[in-house]
């Protein structure tokens, strides 16, 4: 066979993919999904404008922690024109500035209340040859900005946390449903769209809204196998959350609903655990704050952060080892997104969900297989919690790598762990002690009592006393919902009995019982 016949290959020759992510990012491996976009966003832009027009709209829904960045990142420094990156959150945006700039990468951030001076000077950055634009939907709402940006003949726009379209948009964001205009102003026949979490419906919307309907998807599994998923039922929530802070391994993020809580939630553990232990974090603080409760919660080992959605989307702390929700979120895919803060690094870590009887009561007017009563069942359910998540995300079924219900059924923990108040139900100490003293133990004495026992099972953990009256009125409150105990009136008022089912249901057969007597005996009569 001669020589010619068999084609020859330069070995010689490096990958220019694997050799930039090696060089900038110090990564010496890039996964096939990697691979894939990264591919489809250069053969894309190679392509256009020639006789192969293949403009690419890819909407890309990979994991938290797959790696998107690199996706965007590593073909902005091979395209011979800028690469504009959109984000949703400022806190995103500086975290991202942060690691472009320790990574050599010079990029330049567009956002509100910037100079005049400071976006000349951007554009002159980006005229001397800096790649990445950073920008929020709001800020490319300014006609004259979006005017000089046309100009920069952008290569690439790749849109992170491309969910917040459908979850906002519609919403408080109503800039995310003007990006469609925004892309077509700009030009731009390369764009690509990046979602860790997003059920079809999202996808559908997301395509919509962004690319008039018409987009490719490129797609993975979105399950974390390292990420543990929990549900504990207390009916008093921050004492829970302080006990699992001092419990359960740290870095730990607290999700909480409302900045108050945050703040609230921050300042108890501050007073349990220390000074500096807990910071809060959410959309009303400063600039000048917030960048800096980011930089101390990136660089500490054993912090606790109280957080509302404000923070963590693509924020890429490694080693966040717990992440705690006291408060349901509204969406799975919003769940999905910040149980996915933890475990960045590959190693375990905790997902915690809370739920009291407040939650299930606001989610039972859901039909059961709506998108909205994805929480509920994910909590109620006696199955494997993984599997709910990956159903509404039309996932394929999978083996459970670890949450509470399937941990318990392979015994791989025990299924009558150590009882902790926040783990089994901190009201069953309340009703236990009104079993024991019935209908002739009134409210204040069951309520003094009940915190004694409370605070007694807690400071071996805590150190400190942190059950109060207000504490105990949740449990009671839930008590009273639930029908397991009730309050009795005159002559007994402001006693309380247990709610026994088996009571009733003899009280019931006896009178349907006497019933059928005196019906019988009136038929013997009568004959």
């Amino acid at each position: 066979m001669e020589e010619n016949e068999f084609e020859t290959v330069n070995y010689d020759n490096p990958d220019p993919v694997l050799e930039i992510a090696q060089k900038n990012f110090g990564i010496s491996y890039l996964y096939p999904w990697q691979r894939l976009v990264i591919e489809n966003i250069l053969d894309a832009e190679r392509k256009f404008g020639t006789e192969e027009d293949s403009p690419s709209k890819q909407i890309v829904l990979l994991p938290t922690g797959a790696g998107k960045s690199l996706c965007f990142q590593i073909p902005a420094l091979i395209l011979d024109g800028p690469t504009l990156i959109i984000y949703p959150l400022l806190a995103l945006m500086s975290d991202q500035e942060r690691r472009m700039k320790q990574g050599g990468l010079d990029c330049v951030v567009f956002k509100g209340g910037q100079t005049e001076e400071e976006r000349e000077n951007n554009f002159e950055r980006i005229k001397n040859g800096a790649k990445i634009i950073i920008a929020n939907p709001e800020v490319l709402s300014n006609n004259t900005l979006l005017e000089k940006l046309c100009s920069l003949k952008i290569k690439h726009i790749a849109i992170d946390e491309a969910h917040c379209v459908s979850e906002w948009g519609d919403s408080f964001r109503p800039a995310y449903l003007e990006l469609n205009r925004i892309l077509k102003k700009l030009k731009v026949d390369v764009i690509t769209a990046f979602t860790a979490t997003a059920s079809s419906e999202v996808l559908s919307r997301i395509s919509q809204v962004l690319f008039d309907g018409h987009a490719h998807l490129v797609k993975s599994e979105s399950d974390r196998p390292n990420i543990h998923y929990y549900v504990y039922k207390t009916e008093s929530k921050k004492q829970a959350a302080i006990l699992l802070a001092g419990t359960e391994q740290r870095p730990l993020i607290i999700f909480c609903s409302s900045r108050k809580r945050t703040e609230d939630l921050a300042r108890d553990l501050n007073m349990v655990y220390g000074k500096e232990t807990a910071k809060f974090y959410h959309a009303g603080l400063e600039k000048e704050e917030k960048t800096k409760i980011e930089q101390w919660f990136f660089d500490q080992k054993n912090a606790v952060l109280c957080a509302t959605c404000a923070y963590g989307m693509g924020v890429d702390k490694k080693d966040i080892r717990t992440v705690i929700h006291l408060d349901v979120p509204d969406s799975a895919e919003a769940y999905i997104q910040e149980a996915g803060r933890g475990g960045r690094d590959k190693e375990l870590s905790k997902a915690i969900l809370l739920w009291n009887t407040e939650d299930a009561l606001k989610t039972c007017v859901y039909p059961k297989n709506s998108r909205k009563a994805v929480l509920r069942n994910f909590a109620l359910t006696s199955n494997c919690r993984r599997q709910i998540l990956l159903d509404a995300m039309r996932d394929d079924e999978t083996v459970c790598s670890g949450c509470d219900l399937c941990l318990k059924r392979k015994k791989m923990i025990p299924d009558k762990r150590r009882i902790t108040p926040a783990e089994k139900g901190d009201y069953n100490l309340v009703y236990r002690q009104v079993k024991r003293f019935n209908k002739f133990y009134t409210r204040e004495t069951l309520e003094t009592k009940s915190i004694f026992l409370l605070n007694k099972a807690f400071r071996p953990y805590t150190n400190a006393n942190i059950w109060t009256s207000q504490d105990f009125n949740q449990i009671y409150t839930a008590l009273i919902k639930e029908r397991k105990i009730r309050e009795l009136t005159w002559p007994w008022k402001n006693h309380i009995a247990v709610t026994r089912k088996k009571s009733i249901m003899k009280k019931r057969f006896l009178l349907l019982f006497h019933s059928f007597l005196r019906s019988f005996h009136r038929k013997s009569l009568q004959a």
